[in-house]
């Protein structure tokens, strides 16, 4: 033992501590050590520890970026489904814009055509019940189905589609059997006076055509009424006078030979030869341009034909200009028979009287 240690434990005794204690204390005071060899089965423990650690963390991480994959999902779907129902109503609403359309030109093509108008849509449907409202017996349906002349029964028809088919012939039948007033009767439903101008040109389309024939039909009825009208409002002693009774024999004789052209007016069997320069007279007319009406009429009565006058053979050898003279576009409608021949002079004194009625602002456009 040293001198040190020795002066050290007189110290602490004649302070009243123990040394052993004081030792003890500084012992505790150090950081108990660290083990410098381990066992392989702790360090196994300790990697397992380890790596169950780490693969929490990546479940966690995993399970965290699939929430936020989901959330995106959700949201996209979610906006998705708006898209297709802002589509879905978009088209709806177009949809029933197009159908007003459509059924707007429906009606408008209707009444340009004098057909009647269109039915009103039910909001309740029957049909899946196979009856409706103004239900017919079967037995009544055949009854007048055969009183109109038609067979009772189709091969696969049932009693809706009869029904349907009845009501489509008693419409058109009804349709048929309407004529309107005028000095004229005809099925033609006559247009406003607005709608009465009459183009330049023959239309291409059907309905334009069917409405064109309407259009003719109510103008020569309209100058038949107003000429009927004006030959009423004479004095009694010029009404009874020969040139009287004359004038009106006139109007009464071109209602008459008119009456064709408008069955034909009906039909819609005017080949465009005549069609045409008819259309070309009424046009000329409504602008008050009579003096070219009438060259348009004399080009649809006497045509451009050469009239040969005297002797034509002259000779054994065939001129060259002889094959003109029976050229089919030149052909003069006037010659062609008896009825085209009164109508279109029922033509040409409608235009006469026209030509008083309503006289032009130029006078240069008065027929002599």
């Amino acid at each position: 033992m040293d001198f040190a240690a020795l002066m050290s434990r007189e110290i602490s005794k004649a302070k009243g501590q123990d040394p052993s204690t004081n030792s003890d204390v500084q012992k505790d005071d150090k950081p108990a050590p660290t083990k410098k060899y381990m066992r392989r089965g702790e360090q196994e423990a300790a990697r397992v520890a380890a790596y169950k650690e780490e693969q929490a963390r990546l479940e966690k991480e995993r399970e965290e970026r699939l929430a936020k994959k989901r959330k995106a999902e959700e949201e996209e779907a979610e906006r998705r489904r708006e898209r297709e129902e802002k589509k879905q109503r978009l088209a709806e609403e177009s949809k029933k814009r197009r159908q007003a359309i459509e059924e707007a030109a429906e009606r408008e093509r209707r009444r340009r055509l004098g057909l009647p108008e269109l039915p009103a849509k039910k909001d309740t449907d029957d049909t899946d019940n196979g009856a409706t409202e103004d239900d017919i017996a079967e037995e009544e349906l055949i009854e007048k189905l055969r009183e109109m002349g038609e067979p009772s029964k189709l091969f696969g028809e049932n009693h809706r589609a009869r029904l349907a088919r009845y009501r489509r012939l008693a419409q058109r039948s009804a349709m048929a059997q309407k004529l309107t007033d005028g000095p004229i009767p005809t099925t033609l439903e006559p247009v406003p006076g607005g709608q009465m101008i009459i183009p330049a040109k023959i239309p291409k389309e059907a309905d334009d055509r069917l409405f064109l024939f309407r259009q003719l039909a109510s103008y020569f009825n309209m100058v038949l009424s107003e000429w009927e009208l004006a030959l009423s409002k004479r004095d009694v002693a010029v009404r009874e006078s020969f040139q009287g009774r004359q004038a009106y024999n006139a109007m009464v004789q071109s209602r008459e030979n008119m009456k064709p052209l408008f069955r034909r007016f009906e039909k819609a069997d005017l080949e465009d030869s005549l069609l045409e320069p008819i259309v070309e007279i009424v046009h000329k007319a409504q602008q008050r341009k009579y003096v070219d009406a009438n060259d348009a009429y004399l080009r649809v009565s006497i045509g451009k034909a050469a009239w040969p006058i005297g002797v034509t053979m002259v000779g054994i050898h065939e001129r060259s200009a002889r094959e003109k003279l029976h050229a089919g576009d030149q052909q003069a409608h006037i010659l062609s028979d008896e009825a085209t021949r009164k109508y279109l002079q029922s033509i040409k004194r409608c235009l006469s009287f026209a030509q008083v009625r309503w006289p032009p602002e130029d006078q240069l456009q008065i027929m002599g």
